[in-house]
């Protein structure tokens, strides 16, 4: 038997009753999430908004209920953890599309709305959004709220009474067994971060913005690093001057991995200096920060003061992959353009809201070179293992970091050939599919209503990719996932 064979023997497809029962409580959670919308409709009387939420939560409470009294399993296999988690940010859009084409959009543009919001990517193919329903509005920014934490977070948190299962839903590929007990706290704690972050974010952009509406619409967006704005300008919109940096200020916060904020608040706030992926994202930020500025005020002529301002919000936007700004992409020059597609590949950190590849991947190959430099030039019976932040790198996380970076690479080559291919500028379509897949929302000017609807479906499959980091999606495309022997017990 050879070692391909091997694997296959020991392999087993997902078991549909354990995906039908998880993602009938992932439904319970996403029909408790139609409710702020719905309640706004109403507020609002926007009553077209209102049924469209109504048929979908009632939809999703007849299907969950049953779907989530199945039996739990003993354990949960990685690929049905991974599958369910996948399929918990492809349904929600599908299913959240409905409300929005009460807007006045087609099915196609509601769709990609959805998938850019739960995806937190912030990209829009609608001409405008200052002159549209309140609802749709809300729904846009809410949607990126929710899909900042994580569905399926918010359902451990909520609804799952099985630890063992949940574990494997926050982590498909942790196994460690004396972490099991404590996945509902740590599932809790991170959602209480969450709404603190929201409610300091509201208050300090209240403060400066002035209108409740949107400041919360602003502040959801922000803090799941999403990007929606309810203005056309982004936050060109805003009258205060510094109403962009406090807005800019609550999305840095909300790059920054979210136990690190609970373990500060334990152990101290100095602590949290200590974090190596928070102390990258400082220096990230401030390197491409200050490029963007000498740029802009190389190629622009522009007043430095004005220039630093606007440096500094491009440069805070692109490494938190929030996607808002003051200035158009469309008026960068080639070489800041080039600046900002590095900055929004890697993004923010691992555990936060930020897309891209994540800083730690990065620090991980940049230690995995210094090793393999060091070796160059040590004895062939040396050993030298690579540790990084003061724990050593076990060979399965440098392998699934490696995967993860090459298959970013690969889908972003394959979607900037496919733009090119349909005659869009070389530069500008790696700028625009870098964004989607990195799930920032910056945009040079292509996504819009004039897009093949090819190249938007080409589009949310990079957001979703880069929101599940391509694995997850992987595995639910992947056809052993499906076909083949099931292991009997649950």
């Amino acid at each position: 038997m050879t070692l391909d064979e091997r694997v296959t023997a020991l392999s087993y497809a997902v078991r549909i009753a354990v995906v039908a029962k998880y993602s009938g409580q992932i439904g319970l959670v996403l029909a408790l999430l139609t409710v702020p919308p719905l309640m706004v409709s109403l507020l609002f009387g926007e009553y077209a908004f209102s049924a469209r939420y109504l048929v979908v939560f009632t939809v999703l409470v007849a299907v969950g209920l049953p779907l989530a009294r199945l039996p739990s399993p003993a354990r949960i296999q990685v690929n049905e953890g991974l599958v369910i988690t996948a399929l918990a940010f492809v349904l929600a859009p599908l299913l959240m599309s409905y409300p929005l084409m009460s807007g006045g959009i087609s099915l196609q543009d509601a769709l990609f709305e959805a998938v850019s919001g739960v995806t937190t990517t912030g990209l829009s193919t609608l001409p405008g959004v200052e002159e549209r329903a309140g609802t749709f509005l809300f729904s846009r920014a809410w949607m990126q709220w929710y899909g900042g934490l994580g569905i399926v977070v918010l359902s451990v948190a909520l609804l799952m009474g099985h630890a063992v299962s949940a574990r494997r839903l926050i982590d498909p590929q942790t196994a460690a067994p004396d972490l099991v007990s404590t996945t509902h706290m740590h599932a809790r704690r991170a959602l209480l971060v969450y709404l603190v972050l929201t409610a300091a974010g509201f208050g300090v952009i209240l403060a400066f913005v002035g209108d409740g509406f949107h400041a919360l619409a602003l502040a959801l967006s922000a803090v799941s690093t999403g990007g929606f704005s309810p203005f056309d300008d982004s936050l060109s919109g805003l009258d205060s001057g510094c109403a962009p940096l406090a807005v800019m200020l609550v999305a840095f916060l909300g790059a920054i991995t979210v136990p690190a904020y609970y373990r500060a608040s334990h152990n101290g706030w100095r602590n949290l200096g200590g974090d190596l992926e928070l102390r990258a994202l400082l220096v990230m930020s401030a390197g491409v920060s200050v490029l963007l500025t000498l740029i802009m005020l190389w190629g622009m002529g522009l007043p430095w003061e004005e220039v630093g301002i606007q440096g500094l919000l491009l440069g805070l936007s692109a490494q938190s992959t929030t996607g808002f700004s003051t200035l158009a992409v469309t008026e960068l020059d080639p070489v800041a353009k080039l600046v900002l597609i590095p900055s929004m590949l890697i993004g923010g950190s691992v555990g936060s809201t930020a897309g891209g590849l994540k800083l730690l991947r990065l620090l991980i190959l940049l230690r995995l070179l210094q090793i393999w430099l060091r070796r160059t030039g040590a004895p062939r019976h040396a050993v030298i293992e690579p540790w990084l932040g003061g724990r050593r790198l076990e060979s399965d996380a440098l392998l699934r970091a490696l995967l993860v970076i090459m298959l970013f690479v690969a889908v972003v080559l394959v979607s900037w050939v496919l733009f090119v291919a349909f005659g869009h500028d070389a530069l500008d379509a790696l700028f625009e599919v870098v964004s989607a897949t990195a799930t920032v929302g910056l945009s040079t000017g292509i996504t819009g209503p004039e897009l093949h609807p090819f190249l938007k479906g080409v589009l949310c499959l990079n957001m979703l990719a880069g929101r599940l980091e391509v694995l997850a999606l992987l595995v639910l495309l992947y056809p052993g996932t499906w076909f083949g022997k099931r292991a009997k017990s649950l």
